[in-house]
């Protein structure tokens, strides 16, 4: 098959192939003949059915076939000759061709794109740090109280923690709306579950009272059928509960695991895992700045074949965890285009660390692929079976291969750039945006 590769634009690619007719006339005729040795008809015994017939039934199947095949191995040898790297899935479709001795395709395609490593000494990186101290043990149990908190009837009115339980009915312009109507609806006041004005016009009540008020919501309310406009509710309140932590004692202790109530033991573990939090927190925001670096350093032009594949799978990722949450898409619709900024960002990020492990052979290693197994399955109650279990198919293994890589990429960024640490509190690492 005769082959021309034309350059459309940067990353764009047309090869042009033609066939000689004879060779497609011969191999459809040679596959016929095999299969009418083996193809069952009607009134005929297997193997006896003539080859006129077969061609009849068969003939434009297999034509379709055997051109799919011939283009298909001429595109793969044009890709081997002129050493291409394909992204994506071609376009093929035929070419109109004079010559009716031949059959011509045009092949539309990108590959990928050459990948020059920028220099990562100038990058400056800052490495969060936070020792772990006695107050940050001390709110952290305050956290674990808090959610072990139980409510009782207050006996008096409403003020700032206590839960209260309602029903309520809200009109506009006199008019029922969606959400606006509940029974038994539970709100913490303080949490800012619900409008501030509500709440405020929940404090000072008791169980039993009627309260009647106006509630407007904002321009920007997520409820775009309620936003701007003002509603009128009217509340009753069933019961006024108020908050009550459990003690610290050897009962909260065994609540957290610790088998004896050992408070000194309890605080030990709480440390241990506080710690544990903290360093995850501090690697994930260095890794987030690592990757920020290599793309900065490494401009990427990226295949928009790549670019819409990674779209389609981030949509449906997307509607699947919604799905798992019971959130029907004709519920919540959401534009595809939404997801192109980022997943060309994700696309061109893999391609600078391929090519930063491919250049300094980052490539994970069965150690380091057999420590991070190893570590995922002290969670479980067998961690040898886990173990046995996950080197049994080798595929379960890649995401460990994964993680494994992008630590080294990580320390080899590290090595190279220049870090700077940045001890910060407790409160502003917890609360720092993932």
């Amino acid at each position: 098959m005769q082959t021309q590769l034309e350059t459309l634009e940067r990353l764009e690619r047309r090869l042009t192939m033609a066939v000689p007719t004879e060779e497609i006339d011969k191999e459809v005729e040679e596959r016929l003949k095999k299969l009418s040795r083996t193809v069952r008809m009607h009134g005929f015994r297997p193997g006896k059915v003539p080859l006129r017939l077969v061609t009849q039934q068969y003939g434009r199947q297999v034509r379709s076939e055997v051109i799919g095949d011939a283009v298909q191995n001429a595109f793969e040898q044009a890709v081997q000759d002129n050493k291409l790297r394909v992204a994506g899935s071609p376009r093929i479709e035929p070419k109109e061709e004079e010559d009716k001795s031949r059959m011509a395709f045009l092949a539309t395609f990108e590959v990928y794109p050459e990948i020059a490593l920028g220099d990562l000494g100038g990058s400056k990186l800052e490495k969060l740090s936070h020792a772990v101290n006695d107050a940050d043990v001390d709110q952290t149990i305050e956290i674990l109280r808090k959610q072990r908190v139980v409510y009782e009837e207050a006996g008096r009115p409403a003020t700032q923690g206590d839960r209260v339980t309602m029903d309520f009915n809200g009109r506009i312009d006199g008019v029922e709306f969606p959400g606006g109507k509940a029974d038994d609806a539970q709100v913490i006041l303080g949490e800012g579950r619900m409008l501030p004005e509500f709440e405020t016009n929940l404090a000072g009540a008791s169980a039993g009272d009627k309260r009647s008020f106006s509630i407007s919501f904002p321009e920007d309310y997520r409820g775009k059928e309620v936003a701007g406009k003002t509603a009128q509710f009217d509340v009753v309140v069933k019961r006024v509960e108020a908050p009550r932590l459990p003690e610290i004692d050897a009962e909260f202790a065994k609540s957290l695991g610790v088998a004896d109530g050992d408070q000194a033991k309890m605080r030990e573990e709480v440390k241990a895992n506080v710690e544990r939090e903290v360093k995850k927190r501090v690697d994930t925001d260095l890794k987030q700045k690592v990757m920020q670096a290599l793309i900065e350093s490494t401009p990427v032009e990226v295949p928009k074949s790549l670019a819409d594949m990674e779209t389609r799978r981030m949509v449906q990722a997307a509607r699947e965890d919604l799905e798992a949450r019971g959130i029907k898409m004709e519920q919540l619709p959401f534009n595809p285009e939404a997801f192109e900024e980022q997943a060309r960002r994700r696309v061109a990020l893999g391609l600078v660390v391929g090519e930063l492990v491919k250049v300094h052979g980052l490539s994970a290693t069965q150690e380091q692929i057999r420590t991070l197994v190893e570590d995922y399955a002290q969670s479980y109650e067998q961690p040898i079976e886990m173990v046995r279990w996950l080197y049994s198919e080798p595929q379960r293994l890649s995401e460990f291969e994964a993680l494994a890589v992008e630590a080294n990429v990580v320390k080899w960024v590290l090595e190279h750039a220049k870090v700077e640490e940045k001890p910060v509190s407790f409160d502003e690492l917890m609360n720092a945006k993932a």
